[in-house]
């Protein structure tokens, strides 16, 4: 297979410093020279959507979804720091894991996920 995994993944910002500022201080996603962290293993899931989907904001082309472990102490530091969090139990399913959705400042939609234990 010539394709091993995603080596980045880039988007545009209004300022750039202040936004890895926060993706580091509220997701732990190290910045040194660049953004990047060494992932876990586990599944990553690659699918494009209908251009129609209301899973995210129709104003935006693409939501990314980030794996978490402890998804209830992280939102509640998110909380504590003034970051909109939004739950539904009807997301979440013994065979997948959990689920909830944040924005950065620029209003780019998160999606956290804690997958299921095995």
């Amino acid at each position: 297979m010539a394709v091993t995994g995603i080596g980045g993944f880039f988007f545009r910002a209004r300022d750039p410093d202040a936004l890895s500022a926060w993706y580091r201080d509220h997701l732990g996603v190290v910045v040194e020279g660049q953004m990047h962290w060494d992932q876990a293993a586990g599944p990553t899931v690659f699918m494009p959507f209908a251009a129609g989907t209301d899973y995210w904001p129709a104003d935006k082309a693409w939501m990314i979804n980030f794996r978490v472990t402890d998804l209830g102490g992280l939102l509640a530091r998110l909380r504590q720091a003034g970051v909109e969090v939004k739950t539904d139990p009807a997301w979440d399913s013994p065979e997948v894991g959990r689920f909830a959705r944040i924005h950065d400042p620029e209003g780019n939609p998160i999606e956290l996920w804690e997958p299921a234990e095995e």
